[in-house]
């Protein structure tokens, strides 16, 4: 079995979890080890995406 086969993924164009890499690389994030962790996707990209800029922010003096 193929690594990742066994990890559940988030489908960004169906928004749906999927168990096994089922869609095209393109369109899915994860691997996740729970369908409950790869349904809370969306909020943590947008969580790191945040920390993220806060961090960029802070180093460059933008803040």
């Amino acid at each position: 079995m193929p690594e990742g086969d066994d990890k559940y993924w988030y489908n960004l164009t169906t928004k749906q979890v999927e168990y096994g890499m089922i869609s095209a690389s393109y369109d899915r994030v994860g691997p996740f080890d729970t369908a409950a962790e790869a349904a809370r996707a969306p909020e943590v990209m947008v969580e790191r995406s945040n920390k993220w800029a806060e961090e960029e922010a802070a180093e460059n003096g933008w803040d």
